[in-house]
């Protein structure tokens, strides 16, 4: 039996009677619905500067933590790779242009990681308009056209040899990679890897939907079968993919006057979607290209990737700052982002940029802060896979670290905002929580978490991390109790 001298019980009451409404309002919500009481909750809530636990429920169990990964990949990219580094993407051939302006042999489009050559804006703005998505390639080849280029005799080679060809984590599912959130990761990456197909209903019943692409560049042979059904009939599209397979299968119906559906949509080789922006924009620039396309992939187990050779550079683009691509990660929680980070951890430590490499680093650096092996199981950068395991004390443990090191002011940017942006701008907008909570979302099917920080009023911050899995009912009710949690641990 303990036995307290009265001192040490006056300061044991000091520290727990606080703590006691909290976890009786923590237990209450948590009851609250058969969703939310049926699910699996884990919780830890630390003060970031002296580590007093604040709340614990479950924080040394091992959960689904979805899109919480990005927390680990951004904060191991931050650290080893640094908020000033940049990506290069180059046009190589193997000689100047003659005196004619003609390139004897092919001209290859090498990718070096950079996550942006899209439409997006950089730096990362809320609602922020996206551009040409093919700007980047064609500013590339007005480059080209510059050194004098006028014609090629051989093909434009998509080069994405900087990065080892492991398009998809083995844990993804076979539907995600038809999407543009599993969209296949590559070195040389435009758009997203990604295309918007739109159908529209047509003028008359039985005429297919009149189809578009953005950006209207053709990769795969589509098969639409969609039809125009009268008004007030059944809006159905079903689409589908074998893997491996160049052609695409629409069919269903589409109500006359119907809104469009749109289907946003992954590109299964990047290097070769590349390669075609590319021989299109130069073509469109008067260069004739007598060649056609190719690829260039690094496969598991091979050396002296291309990327690595000597060229001529006809045209180079640097990326903005890492930090900057991070923001966009981890805002709107950006899966290709995450894996691309992952793998230029990979590249730049080890020489090898692959998703194994990457997560040999990740276990280093996890390590080096105090989080053990038994506290993790990641096998991705983005937090798709199932299979991503951690517990809510590592991911604390994680936030602790990041928040005591000099490069908290960048690590704290990357977040979320509650009630402002990214993820959580349509979160704690109306509550006291607006603008006090800066943390990372993540959702898959029976999955919800979250995890960053809550500024207090009195001025102290707190880390915390929510791993709600196996919830099986309204997805809005578990996020609302969330919700309410980040409130409360604010009081």
């Amino acid at each position: 039996m303990t036995r307290w001298t009265a001192p040490a019980l006056a300061l044991w009451m000091a520290v727990a009677a606080p703590a006691a409404p909290l976890a009786q309002e923590i237990a209450r919500l948590l009851e609250s619905t058969p969703a939310v009481r049926g699910a699996f909750w884990g919780i830890e809530v630390r003060d970031v500067g002296t580590g007093n636990v604040v709340y614990s429920r479950n924080a040394e169990r091992l959960f689904v933590p979805a899109s919480n990964v990005k927390l680990l990949t951004t904060a191991l990219a931050l650290e080893r790779l640094g908020s000033d580094f940049r990506f290069q993407t180059r046009v190589l051939s193997e000689a100047a242009p003659d005196s004619q302006g003609h390139i004897q042999g092919d001209v290859r489009l090498v990718g070096g990681g950079d996550p942006n050559l899209s439409g997006r804006a950089v730096p990362y703005r809320l609602g922020s308009a996206t551009e040409n998505p093919l700007a980047p390639i064609e500013a590339l080849a007005d480059q080209a056209v510059a050194r004098g280029v006028k014609s090629i005799g051989g093909a434009i080679v998509g080069d994405d040899t900087w990065y080892v060809w492991e398009p998809f984590p083995e844990g993804w599912a076979v539907d995600d990679t038809l999407y543009e959130y599993g969209a296949p990761v590559s070195a040389l990456t435009i758009n997203d890897n990604a295309f918007t197909l739109t159908l529209r209903p047509a003028a008359r019943a039985g005429e297919l939907a009149e189809l578009t692409l953005a950006p209207p560049l053709e990769y795969y042979q589509i098969d639409n079968r969609v039809e125009t059904v009268a008004a007030g009939g059944v809006r159905k599209v079903h689409l589908d993919r074998e893997p491996g397979s160049r052609q695409l299968r629409l069919w269903g119906s589409l109500p006359l006057r119907a809104i469009p559906e749109v289907l946003f949509l992954a590109v299964s080789d990047p290097a070769e979607y590349a390669a075609r922006a590319l021989r299109r924009a130069l073509e469109d620039r008067g260069i004739a290209v007598a060649g056609g396309v190719s690829v260039a992939h690094h496969f598991p187990g091979e050396e002296h990737p291309l990327a690595d050779s000597a060229g001529y550079e006809l045209a180079r683009r640097d990326s903005a700052p890492l930090v900057e691509d991070l923001k966009i990660t981890a805002k709107v929680s950006q899966n290709l982002h995450g894996e691309l980070a992952l793998r230029a951890v990979g590249r730049a430590r080890s020489k090898v940029g692959s998703r194994q490499a990457g997560l040999e680093e990740m276990k280093a650096f996890l390590g080096e802060i105090g989080i053990g092996a038994a506290a993790y199981s990641l096998s991705d950068g983005s937090g798709l896979d199932r299979a991503d395991l951690v517990t809510p004390s590592a991911l604390v443990k994680l936030l602790r670290h990041m928040y005591a090191s000099p490069a908290r002011e960048s690590w704290i940017s990357l977040l979320p905002v509650g009630g402002q942006d990214g993820t959580l701008s349509e979160r704690f907008g109306e509550g006291p929580a607006a603008g006090r909570i800066h943390a990372k979302t993540g959702t898959l099917s029976h999955i919800s978490t979250l995890s960053g920080y809550a500024e207090r009023p009195d001025g102290n911050t707190l880390a915390f991390s929510i791993l709600v899995n196996n919830y099986n009912g309204p997805a809005a009710e578990v996020r609302s109790v969330m919700d309410r949690i980040c409130t409360l641990i604010l009081e």
